[in-house]
């Protein structure tokens, strides 16, 4: 199962910019994810089609599961 964490931002124009990380540990706490997303937008090093990121909107995990099928 592969695991993403998906950081929210919203941006100058006050639309969402989700910025994925692929296999995050498992042990993060949410202050560790807050302060990281802090990190990220005072160094600036995201820019968005609508403008630098200028708060925090949310966080979460997805869980993804992929099946191969076989097909004839």
């Amino acid at each position: 199962m592969a695991k993403t964490l998906e950081l929210q931002f919203v941006n100058e124009q006050g639309k969402t910019v989700t910025i994925s990380v692929d296999a995050p540990k498992d042990s993060l706490t949410k202050d560790e994810i807050a302060e990281a997303m802090d990190g990220l937008m005072a160094a600036n090093v995201f820019i968005s089609g609508g403008g630098n990121l200028t708060s925090k909107k949310g966080a979460r995990t997805v869980d993804r599961t992929v099946t191969e099928m076989e097909i004839k």
